[in-house]
C-alpha cells in the first residue's frame, strides 16, 4: 500500500509526530511526500519516505496523479485553514481526485488517526 503525505509549514511538526506515534502502522507501507515534507519526515523520524518535488513545484499535482492513476492508496494533507501562505498546495483539488477515486484523505492529525487506526485493523485496506 501506497500513503502520500502532504503538510503546510505551519503544520509539518503535526505530520512529524502523526507519523512518529504510528510508526509501527506506517512502517509496513511504502510512504511518498512532497519535497520538503518528504525531507523533514525522513530527518525527523525513522521511516523511509521518497520525497516527490515540492509542493510549490508540483509535487501536489504529482501525488494527485498517483492517486488518478491508482499508485495511491491513501492521503493525508494536513493544512493550516487560518494562515495557508500562497506557495502552499491547494488541498481542494487533491480531496476532489481522493473522492473521484475513493481514495481515504485526512486532513489533520485526528482524521490521521483515525485512517491509521482502520488500516491497523483490518490489515492494511483503506
Amino acid at each position: 500500500m501506497r500513503i502520500a503525505l502532504i503538510a503546510h509549514d505551519s503544520e509539518k511538526p503535526e505530520m512529524i509526530g502523526s507519523v512518529t506515534d504510528h510508526e509501527g502502522i506506517l512502517a509496513a507501507h511504502d510512504l511518498i511526500a512532497t519535497g520538503t515534507t518528504g525531507s523533514r519526515l525522513n530527518e525527523g523520524t525513522g521511516l523511509e519516505v521518497t520525497p516527490l518535488a515540492s509542493g510549490p513545484l508540483g509535487g501536489d499535482l504529482m501525488i494527485g496523479s498517483a492517486v488518478a492513476n491508482d499508485a495511491c492508496d491513501a492521503a493525508f494533507s494536513f493544512r493550516d485553514p487560518m494562515t495557508a501562505q500562497p506557495h502552499e498546495p491547494d488541498v481542494s483539488a487533491l480531496l476532489r481526485i481522493c473522492d473521484v477515486h475513493g481514495i481515504p484523505l485526512a486532513t489533520n492529525r485526528a482524521s490521521a488517526a483515525a485512517l491509521l487506526a482502520g488500516l491497523s485493523d483490518d490489515g492494511g485496506s483503506p
